[in-house]
């Protein structure tokens, strides 16, 4: 078996970033993924950089080990063909408003009837039980609406920030995957199919106030909100003599360590603001603000000498060109090159999951838009005089000649 997800098979009806990277988690895993694209392939094909049109770096990142079936679904007989294939299937997955969903012909009344086992799986922006349930979302307005632009300026930042990357579709994204392999566990156990709706607000509010209610976890409140912690104006990568450092120095024995690596072990015992993790907790800001001014005082190799003989985590910090060239990627083999058929030699990242048996492996490459058309819909059962019509009426397509 080549992955623990071999023999499921997921309708893919999802773009952009949360739902096709969801999906790729399920393909890693050696599910048989099929993508369903709109006539002009799904949006992030544009991102670039690209060699060519309709391959942006994006999309080959997330759609690797799917195949692609291009079907115009406002046309009905490709509705009719997607529900033939939603019968045989054990997931659809899709990442636009159920009320978009209903007019489409594809709520879940719908797939239910057809397929009593499909795990019928909608990943959107808001939870359907309030009043924002009919609103369009995005990463950088569920960050905002989460608090992640505010919190950057509480840590410091001269101005509100989004996270430098595709957070929330990525956090909410690893949740739509373990919601959908924890219903394909239960089905198997009763039997039935059920809807599962995985919303982008709700999900990411689940990660932010697991450590931001502080205070306001309990009621009455017995302080304010943010974690003290990760709100440390100084808990970054400290400046060194010669460029920047990232430390850990975090539970007792490592601050103990610390001491006596800058010879100044009285300091644990002497100083209340470090006796403790709440009282260092407590006085974060001296207590980060002493390990900044510490550290601009040696290079960074000196400092890396002495923090791995005191069993201190630390490491440089890196770019993306310096992750690259790490020993440790290197020896591994996560960073890859493998060769596509259409766009040459890529480089991509490993399955970062390793495995004693059933491993999950690298099987296809991220298809053109459509390349598998016509062997997806035979394998569905649709006759050559079928697939010939839906071609001729412009409902289904497949790339090249």
């Amino acid at each position: 078996m080549p992955g623990p997800l071999t023999g499921v098979r997921v309708l893919d009806l999802t773009s952009v970033v949360m739902g096709p990277y969801a999906t790729s988690v399920l393909a890693e895993l050696g599910a048989d993924v099929v993508k369903i694209e709109p006539p002009g392939g799904e949006v992030m094909r544009k991102s670039g950089p690209m060699r060519h049109p309709d391959m942006g770096h994006f999309y080959l990142a997330i759609n690797r080990n799917k195949r692609s079936a291009v079907l115009d679904l406002k046309r009905p007989e490709a509705l009719q063909v997607l529900l033939r294939m939603a019968a045989a299937s054990d997931v659809l997955v899709y990442n636009i408003r159920p009320q978009a969903m209903e007019r489409l012909g594809l709520g879940y009344a719908v797939l239910r009837e057809t397929n009593p086992r499909l795990l019928y799986v909608g990943a959107y922006g808001f939870s359907q039980k309030g009043p924002y349930a009919a609103r369009p979302a995005y990463d950088d307005l569920i960050q905002g609406m989460a608090g992640i632009p505010w919190l950057s300026q509480q840590a410091g930042a001269d101005k509100p920030r989004y996270a430098p990357m595709v957070l929330v579709d990525r956090m909410v994204g690893l949740q739509l995957a373990n919601a959908i392999t924890t219903g394909l566990y239960y089905r198997e156990r009763s039997g039935h199919g059920q809807r599962i709706d995985v919303p982008m607000f709700e999900g990411m509010l689940s990660v932010v106030l697991g450590e931001h209610l502080a205070g306001r976890a309990f009621e009455p409140a017995v302080g304010p909100t943010g974690y003290q912690r990760s709100l440390a104006e100084d808990r970054r990568p400290y400046r060194t003599k010669d460029g920047w450092l990232c430390a850990m120095v975090y539970n007792d024995k490592q601050w103990r360590s610390f001491f006596e690596v800058i010879g100044r072990p009285e300091v644990f015992s002497d100083d209340e603001r470090f006796h403790s993790q709440n009282s260092r907790l407590t006085h974060i800001d001296h207590v980060y603000g002493f390990l900044a001014d510490v550290l601009g005082t040696r290079t960074t190799d000196d400092w890396l000498r002495l923090f791995e003989r005191a069993d201190i985590p630390a490491s440089r910090m890196y770019d993306i060109d310096a992750i690259l060239t790490d020993e440790h990627v290197r020896a591994t083999g996560f960073v890859r090159e493998v060769d596509h058929p259409t766009e040459g030699k890529l480089r991509v990242t490993a399955i970062p999951t390793e495995w004693s048996e059933s491993a999950p492996q690298h099987r296809s490459h991220a298809p053109l838009p459509g390349e598998n058309t016509f062997d997806v819909l035979r394998e569905f059962s649709i006759t050559e005089d079928e697939i010939e019509k839906l071609v001729t009426t412009g409902a289904a397509r497949k790339a090249g000649p």
